[in-house]
């Protein structure tokens, strides 16, 4: 069965059209070997995601609040003892996950070659708005979307806000992500339509219950190239 009444898909950017989370894992390993002489890997994971939780009204989303977070996460696993060039070393981590290469996933192209003219497309993230633009202008899909937003957050009213400043029902509206948390779930909860394409590694903030997505109506695809067959 097709979606209709569509007239605006909007595409999450991180793990939906490039890969992300991969170079959060990578980094989170470094950082781990970094800080080795003080905890165990395990431990040093849950205390900087402890951390980057704590963090995130302060920082949001991104590599720049994450680059802080390892490094209040340091000096309180090595109460305050770390030498100043780890410091360093964990800064040149944060430097190399903001050069890294834009790797589209398979398909992405395609798929918005196939529905750009068709539909209006939107890009709707968040994260550091720097990095983020960066990003896409690395990318080369900047020419098929509409408009771009990157947002604080994605929750319901972060939405709702973008709906009425695209002057769109909800009913209109395809939103196309990896994360139920904030892809899926804040759209199926204000009336729009939502679409999951899973990425193989999801950071822990974002995981959900099944309790969360009982009952709940919204479509799951095993590739991007899938959509095609419901617009």
């Amino acid at each position: 069965m097709k979606y209709e009444n569509i007239k605006v898909i909007g595409f999450d950017a991180d793990d939906t059209l490039w890969v992300n989370e991969t170079y959060f894992r990578e980094a989170e390993h470094a950082f781990a070997q970094l800080l080795s002489a003080y905890e165990t890997e395990n431990k040093i994971d849950q205390e900087l995601f402890k951390v980057e939780i704590d963090n995130l009204e302060a920082y949001g989303y991104g590599v720049k609040g994450f680059m802080l977070s390892m490094v209040e996460a340091a000096l309180k696993l090595s109460n305050y003892d770390i030498a100043t060039k780890n410091i360093e070393n964990i800064l040149d981590i944060g430097k190399a996950m903001l050069n890294k290469p834009v790797e589209l996933l398979d398909g992405v192209e395609e798929v918005l070659q196939q529905l750009f003219g068709k539909y209006k497309l939107v890009l709707a993230t968040k994260g550091d708005l720097l990095d983020q633009e960066r990003k896409l202008q690395r990318s080369g899909l900047e020419k098929y979307f509409h408009h771009i937003e990157v947002l604080s957050d994605k929750k319901e009213a972060n939405y709702q806000k973008l709906l009425s400043h695209l002057d769109l029902p909800p009913e209109n509206f395809l939103m196309v992500g990896n994360s139920l948390k904030s892809d899926i779930l804040p759209l199926v909860h204000i009336g729009a339509n939502a679409v999951h394409v899973p990425f193989h590694t999801t950071w822990a903030h974002e995981t959900v219950t099944e309790e969360d997505v009982n009952g709940k109506q919204y479509r799951t695809l095993g590739s991007l190239r899938e959509l095609l067959k419901f617009v």
